[in-house]
């Protein structure tokens, strides 16, 4: 048993506390910024993903926040926002935003664990996991749009489809 899923089966579960436990398992870089906060740095095949996870406990809501770095040209930005929405088409949970002020390409992800709900490990790791192949999978079309000139429909193209059946 691991360690994440011996803290799962503890009396007193804080999701952060099981975030940390996952983060450390994994061997990411992160830092316990508040009792209801963690901050932690994931590699990807891209780039590198800050990921933030807040705990709210009067709404009952844990928040992921996967950022990336992205500065592209301001005669760009109408059509990153256009692949941005192509791509929230094609996801389920979860959306992009590009936050202009802070140069930042945005994951945001809230799971209600309202009525004292408890988030287990694996749904804890498939969260985190599913920020950075969201990412990973529509870096390609954000930079193409941004800094190769390409129309967003294009762009989308080289968007890496998920897979469905097996091979």
């Amino acid at each position: 048993m691991s360690l994440a899923e011996d803290l799962f089966f503890t009396d007193d579960l804080h999701p952060i506390d099981l975030v940390e436990t996952l983060a450390a398992d994994h061997q990411w870089e992160f830092d316990r910024v508040t009792d209801n906060q963690i901050a932690m740095a994931v590699e990807g095949l891209w780039r590198s993903y800050a990921i933030t996870l807040a705990w709210s406990p009067q709404d009952e809501t844990l928040r992921l926040i996967c950022t990336f770095e992205m500065e592209p040209p301001e005669a760009r930005l109408p059509a990153l926002y256009d692949v941005l929405n192509r791509c929230n088409d094609q996801v389920w949970a979860g959306a992009f935003t590009y936050w202009a002020e802070q140069k930042l390409m945005v994951w945001r992800y809230g799971l209600s664990l309202a009525g004292g709900a408890v988030a287990g490990p694996a749904q804890l790791n498939h969260m985190i996991s599913e920020a950075i192949s969201g990412c990973e999978r529509f870096y390609p079309a954000f930079q193409l749009v941004a800094w190769g000139e390409r129309a967003p429909a294009d762009a989308m193209g080289v968007a890496i489809s998920e897979a469905w059946g097996r091979a």
